[in-house]
């Protein structure tokens, strides 16, 4: 039986992250037209909030249970 190795993936990191950059300045700018600047800070300043908290929790995780990757 023939075995073979799975060949390396690429890594789409970086275009992601401006997908994500892309995607969140638009919404920003649809939200800042409807409602206005005030609630585009106090969504980014949550989201902000909410990935600091993320980061935290998965700190917290990891040192409890190390991962051996």
């Amino acid at each position: 039986m023939e075995q073979r190795h799975p060949q390396g993936v690429e890594d789409y990191t970086i275009p992601s992250l401006v997908l994500i950059f892309v995607n969140l300045l638009w919404i920003f700018g649809v939200i800042w037209a409807q409602v206005g600047l005030g609630a585009v800070i106090l969504l980014g300043w949550v989201l902000n909030h909410c990935i600091t908290r993320l980061a935290q929790y998965r700190a917290s995780r990891e040192i409890r249970w190390p991962s051996d990757a």
